[in-house]
């Protein structure tokens, strides 16, 4: 076999099994979650205390629950990780979110939103969880409500 095809027949069997580390560090049970306690115990989430270093960006009333805009930045030093729950939805865990040291630790997301709820942020640094809510009001038809 020729050494050129047999090293492109590798790197291709690597780019094509790629994807599947990703699928490795799915976390089912945490998305799958029916309520945000639930997903936060399965991440490992205890005792998150509140914290205005947690900073929540987003409209007070959002008239269109399918795209609300939320920027999130923790200013919590050694940041490593955010979450974001939605607590009324069908299944609050919405994102998580990994950054390396020395990374800005900031999100921008559109979240989708059935119902008026708060929405969580936990933000993980030094082993510690610290929080902040913010309540989202959506409009049902625009109308205000």
């Amino acid at each position: 076999m020729n050494p050129l095809r047999r090293t492109l027949l590798g790197a291709a069997t690597v780019l094509l099994l790629r994807p599947l580390a990703a699928l490795a560090a799915w976390q089912k049970e945490a998305f799958g979650a029916k309520s945000a306690p639930d997903a936060l115990k399965s991440l490992g989430v205890a005792n998150a205390a509140p914290s205005q270093d947690v900073v929540i960006e987003a409209p007070q009333i959002a008239e269109n629950g399918a795209v609300v805009p939320v920027e999130i930045t923790s200013n919590v030093k050694g940041t490593t990780s955010i979450l974001v729950l939605i607590d009324r939805n069908p299944f609050p865990l919405v994102g998580k979110f990994d950054f390396a040291e020395g990374t800005l630790p900031f999100v921008k997301v559109n979240l989708k939103m059935g119902e008026t709820s708060d929405v969580r942020v936990v933000a993980e640094a030094g082993g510690k969880h610290y929080f902040a809510t913010r309540e989202i009001k959506v409009t049902i038809g625009g109308c205000g409500g």
